[in-house]
């Protein structure tokens, strides 16, 4: 009985005295309003924000205090469309037949980290070996620093399409790849394939419903599922609690994507108005990727840095995504955040900001796309997204106002996940 009432004033104590964490915000982007507010004070208890008060307020005095008055602070940003596993590289394709998982989990971790002190605490991974699943478990339980991250695990494509792993492959590594791969040539083949992921513990679905750039094939734009497949993949997802993306370039695929019922079109490439507003339609999402369209191109004139089949793809595709991203806004198409990292460097996805902003959107939308938009398109929104009473602490800080300022998005200075401080 004795140690029973010990314990209880114990676990009182904790709880009275337990610290709280005061930042006093010079600016703070209000996402849900599209608003800048001045001189305000978040105060984080645990993992989660409790208050946030106008002025300078300080708290006890085993609580810790933020200066962060000379900074602009917001929600930790969303990009729905990294590869963490990977990065761009000139022996990329090699590494292919060379790194183990064990490599490629080595990496990710690197990229990982990277990605989180860019000020992204939350990513959409959207294509791998199977080592983003054990990347994002790791980064939940804190063995490894990195953003809260939700995966696809493995894409799902057809026979030769963007996705299939043994493209560009000699004959005697080719094989028959199926559903448990991602290659999927049927609705029987397509319904296996998501349950399959679901077993794996992925958190969505990707498909890539064209052909893409830096995939060992010929195109980058033929569609490369039936509308009955696409439906029967979104159908089955569905009932797994899983929304779908899909790779898209050409607009066929795009529109096949949409009538199938997948909730985001990565890239967009060669979009038309009929699809424009075929997406308003069926409420799904542009994710337009300018960053890695602006990489592609600049890589395909160093010689040798991509295979030959590549080039002339990168040269054609690359240049023309930001210029959609501006007709899409135009039309009133709803834009998601995401920039294809790995494609390009890791911890450079702030870049995108710029390069929206450059196409015509205002740099709070911008903000508000990689934050409530993002959050929406992951059901997170009361978790994630706003710096507002009961969300998590994903909190960080520029040296400038970004609606006055957009580049100040490349250099965050302070990063907060789940009130724990990774960036200071």
């Amino acid at each position: 009985m004795k140690y029973f009432y010990t314990l209880l004033f114990s676990l009182t104590s904790l709880f009275l005295f337990a610290q709280d964490t005061y930042i006093h915000c010079g600016n703070l982007i209000d996402t849900k309003t599209g608003k800048v507010l001045t001189e305000k004070t978040i105060i984080i208890s645990g993992n989660k924000i409790s208050k946030i008060e106008s002025g300078y307020i300080s708290g006890k005095k085993d609580d810790t205090t933020i200066d962060l008055k000379n900074k602009t602070v917001m929600p930790g940003l969303i990009d729905m469309h990294v590869h963490l596993e990977g990065e761009t590289n000139p022996k990329a394709y090699l590494q292919k037949y060379t790194d183990s998982e064990a490599d490629l989990a080595y990496n990710s971790v690197r990229f990982a980290e990277k990605t989180l002190m860019a000020g992204f605490t939350t990513v959409r991974d959207l294509g791998g070996s199977g080592v983003n699943i054990s990347l994002k478990k790791a980064i939940a339980q804190e063995k490894i620093k990195g953003p809260r991250v939700f995966t696809a695990g493995k894409i799902i494509s057809s026979t030769g399409g963007h996705g299939d792993p043994t493209n560009g492959s000699k004959r005697s590594l080719i094989g028959d790849p199926g559903p448990k791969d991602g290659v999927v040539n049927s609705v029987e083949d397509a319904k296996k394939a998501v349950r399959q992921r679901y077993k794996n513990g992925a958190d969505l679905i990707k498909i890539t419903a064209t052909g893409g750039v830096l995939s060992v094939a010929k195109s980058s734009s033929n569609p490369q599922f039936t509308v009955e497949e696409i439906k029967a993949i979104c159908e089955t997802a569905k009932d797994y609690g899983f929304h779908v993306a899909a790779h898209a370039h050409g607009d066929e695929g795009m529109q096949r994507a949409i009538l199938g019922g997948v909730k985001t079109i990565e890239h967009g490439t060669l979009m038309s108005e009929k699809t424009m507003d075929l997406m308003k339609q069926h409420h799904a999402y542009l994710v337009p990727t300018i960053t890695a369209g602006k990489e592609v191109t600049e890589k395909a004139a160093i010689k040798n840095y991509y295979p030959a089949i590549i080039v002339p793809k990168a040269l054609e595709i690359g240049p023309k995504i930001q210029n959609t991203l501006k007709k899409a806004y135009d039309r009133g198409v709803s834009i998601a955040f995401g920039t294809d990292a790995g494609v390009f460097k890791h911890g450079q996805n702030g870049k995108e900001f710029g390069f929206m902003v450059e196409a015509g959107m205002p740099a709070m939308v911008t903000l508000q796309s990689a934050t409530i938009i993002n959050a929406k398109i992951l059901n997170m929104q009361d978790q994630i997204g706003q710096i507002a009473p009961g969300f998590f602490a994903d909190i960080i800080a520029v040296n400038d106002d970004p609606t006055q300022k957009i580049n100040t998005m490349e250099n965050v200075v302070f990063v907060m996940k789940e009130g724990k401080v990774y960036k200071k």
